[in-house]
């Protein structure tokens, strides 16, 4: 029967941190995530994992304190899962711009003809059309990080081939390499987003 008591104890105990600190702890959540709807999933674990641990609960810190603290972890967690998702969505999308690149060249690593569709020269003033730049962006957003860095610094930022090599950690060949092979992805893009729409 003295179980059942301090059970009955334990709930009334956590009900009532759960009344006191609830807008608190949602407060700091939503500080530190900065969507509402996240914010409160990270406060209704927290409060799900303290009860799971109440009895573990030692009173050398404050209820407030240990729930915090939980609540901290939860907000780690959340950014570091969010951060594992970001990583392999990179990966996939950047596996798939690699592997979609392959067609465009043959087996000697030379531009396949059979795949291209010039569309070029009826195009007249193209940089001028804020549409087609919307596109060209949104192209160039899409290359793997390394590929967008090398372009964007040799065409935009206009900077020489060895400092670009200097500042990625590759060399002039593998530079070459993947210039090339950034600006066919980029005009296969452009003719599929852009040309053919």
């Amino acid at each position: 029967m003295m179980i059942a008591k301090e059970e009955i104890s334990i709930k009334q105990q956590f009900h009532h941190w759960v009344l006191e600190y609830t807008d608190d702890m949602y407060r700091w959540a939503l500080h530190k995530v900065s969507h509402k709807h996240t914010a409160e999933d990270i406060v209704q674990d927290t409060f799900l994992s303290a009860y799971s641990a109440v009895t573990s609960f030692k009173e050398n810190s404050g209820p407030k304190t240990w729930l915090f603290s939980i609540l901290n972890r939860k907000i780690i967690d959340h950014y570091r899962k969010a951060a594992r998702n970001i990583e392999e969505r990179e990966y996939i999308g950047n596996r798939n711009v690699i592997e979609n690149s392959n067609e465009l060249f043959n087996e000697y690593d030379g531009w396949n003809e059979s795949v291209t569709v010039d569309f070029w020269n009826d195009e007249q003033e193209l940089l001028d059309n804020h549409q087609f730049l919307t596109v060209l962006s949104n192209c160039i957003s899409k290359l793997p990080a390394q590929w967008e860095t090398s372009l964007t610094a040799k065409y935009l930022l206009e900077k020489d081939s060895k400092s670009i090599c200097k500042e990625l950690n590759i060399t002039p060949s593998n530079y070459w390499q993947i210039l090339h092979r950034a600006k066919l992805v980029l005009k296969k893009c452009l003719e599929t987003n852009w040309f053919n729409h």
